[in-house]
């Protein structure tokens, strides 16, 4: 999908030679301005560069709806909110940053999106703050946040009352961190039965998958969540929120079918992407699918599915370490 190796020639048309995740979500309008769109994360455009073009996340826009021979994605036109991506008058070929980051190793190295949703035509994006990079499959974050975008993704607002802190603040007796916000530094969002699914996974790839629930109109009311307990779901009770799939899960996305939903992740461990399925959010959970393994496909991650997967066909992107770019896979499902 993505980099000079690409159909779409993402290093020539949008300064893209390198890029991961394609997280993508179904924008929410109708007719000829219904679109998927994808949120990518760290950016590289000429590596010849000082700074290698870098960005802390882009954003593609299309409308492909024939998957079979890959994802088609239209020429960037600035002022265009329906066209490739966000670009400047001055920098036609350019895909632009969405939302900001300080850049700063130890404080805030980068901001990247792990979920996207689309609620009553207001795009929505989950992102994480990179504190600092690990070894393989290993960070740590300072929190993550919602943005929301009124113009199909074309700018972004951050929503500071949506931050859950990952950070070890302690002042005497005031409580700055409640420890269940460990569990939603990465998210995936699904709809479903008016609610948005909010599944949840610690900093890194070694954590398990938690899930919460909120009305669709409230999703930036951090006090409108209720969080399966393993029991029920309750209000104010991210601490008490129970893993809905065990560790390690990680980068994932969940895509309802219209009959069950299907889970998506990267299990470390196996060093293999997995699936799963589940007739409620809350599970339980089917035992994992192996969907690929990294002996096929050497450093592949962050499974996302395509919103417009349908009948047995489920595809979904995946990112390579190898190269840096973003890979559209299909499988055959029952």
């Amino acid at each position: 999908m993505t980099g000079p190796r690409s159909e779409n020639r993402t290093d020539t048309r949008f300064s893209i030679s390198g890029t991961d995740l394609g997280i993508m979500w179904d924008n929410g309008r109708t007719g000829a301005e219904r679109q998927v769109l994808m949120a990518f994360g760290d950016t590289f455009g000429d590596c010849s560069a000082a700074d290698q073009q870098w960005r802390h996340n882009t954003l593609m826009r299309t409308a492909d709806d024939d998957l079979s021979d890959g994802i088609s994605v239209p020429d960037p036109v600035p002022g265009d909110i329906y066209s490739g991506a966000p670009v400047e008058t001055a920098a036609p070929h350019f895909a632009r940053e969405l939302i900001g980051s300080l850049g700063i190793d130890g404080i805030e190295k980068t901001v990247i999106p792990t979920a996207g949703i689309a609620v009553g035509g207001v795009q929505f994006i989950n992102a994480m703050s990179v504190r600092k990079w690990g070894d393989h499959g290993e960070w740590w974050t300072n929190a993550s946040m919602i943005a929301s975008s009124h113009d199909n993704g074309e700018n972004w607002e951050l929503h500071p009352a949506t931050v859950r802190l990952n950070v070890p603040l302690d002042v005497p007796g005031v409580q700055q961190v409640s420890p269940g916000n460990a569990n939603f530094q990465q998210h995936a969002y699904v709809r479903h039965g008016g609610y948005v699914y909010d599944f949840g996974t610690p900093q890194g790839r070694f954590g398990s998958a938690h899930v919460a629930r909120v009305p669709e109109g409230q999703i930036l009311d951090l006090a409108a969540y209720e969080y399966w307990t393993g029991e029920a779901w309750m209000l104010d009770a991210v601490d008490a929120a129970s893993p809905v799939v065990g560790a390690p899960v990680s980068e994932l996305s969940v895509h309802w079918t219209g009959e069950e939903f299907v889970m998506l992740y990267g299990n470390e461990d196996r060093g293999a992407i997995e699936m799963r399925t589940a007739s409620a959010a809350e599970g339980p959970w089917s035992p994992p699918i192996e969907l690929v393994h990294h002996t096929r496909i050497g450093g592949l991650y962050a499974p996302y599915v395509h919103p417009w997967s349908s009948g047995k066909d489920l595809y979904f992107t995946a990112s390579r370490w190898s190269d840096y770019n973003v890979m559209l896979l299909r499988t055959t499902v029952p």
